[in-house]
């Protein structure tokens, strides 16, 4: 079985995913926004069974009702999203793998909420809200 790995930009947080992903999406929600500091944030979407953190613990902080992201205490790095209306799976930072190119994003969530200085790419899926919000935009 294919497996990844990734970790914090300190190295005290290392985990692995193995298998495919359910998917690859590139976020431009508020929260996501805020809590990464960047105009986006890549996401590789995950069966829970396929995860392991294997090395350290992270903190964790409930960004909103029922939303848990957990992050490294010592270097700040995100690693994670999970969200108690999708139980079964858990979101990985992309750019926190070792080989983010393995897995460039398929769709584009949230764009209500982009910035208007940042540019979107026409060969993805675009979605005003999450991909459960409806089809995508034309």
């Amino acid at each position: 079985m294919q497996s990844s790995e990734g970790g914090c930009l300190c190295g005290l947080i290392r985990y692995r995913i193995t298998g495919a992903p359910v998917s690859s999406s590139l976020c431009h929600c508020v929260s996501c926004r805020r809590a990464s500091g960047a105009p986006t944030v890549a996401w590789l979407t995950v069966e829970r069974a396929q995860f392991e953190i294997f090395l350290g613990s992270p903190r964790s902080f409930q960004s909103s009702p029922g939303v848990l992201r957990q992050f490294c205490g010592s270097c700040g790095t995100a690693l994670t999203y999970e969200n108690t209306k999708n139980p079964r799976t858990i979101d990985i930072t992309t750019l926190s793998l070792d080989d983010p190119n393995r897995f460039p994003p398929d769709d584009e969530v949230w764009l209500e909420h982009k910035v208007s200085w940042q540019i979107t790419d026409g060969s993805r899926s675009q979605y005003p809200r999450g991909t459960a919000g409806g089809p995508p935009d034309s």
